[in-house]
């Protein structure tokens, strides 16, 4: 029953959410040319919001827990496992206020998707080519600098691809290295993500209806005398003890 709803609800989430990529994208480049960051920022916000909503079509629940503790106006890696695509517009909504930006392919930046590559292109994300290591570290390293001049933040999922089934892969050290590098006092604060996979169980469609999925920020590590493989270890032991409980 729940797959055959999945049928009838994916097609008018598709609609929903391509709709607003389109809409958006004009608007981002609009605010982008009067406004500059700021405005284009605002506008990025926006969408991932309605982009969130999308899961209400699909009576999917989005349960984000923040951590109101952590401090803003400095440079934070916020490291999270990666169980589905739709892990990304909670992280941008709800987490605004920390500017983050995110490490991602390049192909995706150079493929026209309305709203989502013009963002990686003019946003501030590192869009990395895999097989070229020289251009993958300039990109990295140019994020690192606007953590640092600007005080952003980066979302990094060190497993490096999707999991298909809820169970986590190990991290890789990669990228956090070279950003704790440049900003050796940035905050290291984990996010477990639940549930994310299941909606996706089915595959692209039909995607899974009734499906809760759960966000955590939790507290900073203490990454005092801990080497980078120490910090991105601790980090995935934290979420690894969340999301397979």
């Amino acid at each position: 029953m729940r797959k055959l709803l999945g049928y009838i609800l994916t097609p008018l989430f598709y609609f929903c959410f391509v709709l607003f990529l389109v809409i958006f994208h004009p608007i981002q480049w609009l605010s982008l040319k009067l406004g500059g960051y700021t405005a284009h920022k605002k506008s990025v916000d926006v969408l991932n919001g309605f982009l969130v909503a999308c899961n209400y079509i699909l009576f999917n629940r989005t349960k984000f827990i923040d951590n109101k503790n952590i401090p803003t106006g400095q440079p934070i890696i916020f490291i999270a496992n990666h169980q589905s695509s739709y892990d990304i517009p909670p992280l941008i909504y709800f987490l605004r206020r920390y500017h983050g930006k995110f490490i991602s392919k390049i192909e995706l930046a150079k493929a026209g998707i309305p709203s989502i590559s013009f963002n990686l292109i003019h946003g501030g994300a590192a869009n990395i080519n895999r097989k070229d290591s020289k251009q993958s570290i300039s990109e990295i390293l140019k994020l690192a600098n606007n953590m640092k001049t600007k005080n952003w933040s980066a979302f990094i999922f060190p497993e490096g691809t999707r999991t298909r089934t809820g169970a986590m892969k190990s991290f890789s050290v990669g990228g956090i290295a070279t950003l704790l590098k440049k900003n050796p006092n940035a905050l290291i604060v984990p996010i477990a993500i639940t549930g994310s996979y299941l909606m996706v169980r089915y595959g692209m469609f039909p995607l899974r209806p009734f499906t809760t999925m759960q966000w955590e920020v939790l507290s900073p590590i203490n990454k005092d005398g801990l080497t980078a493989e120490q910090i991105v270890k601790q980090a995935e032991d934290i979420i690894r003890s969340k999301v397979e409980a």
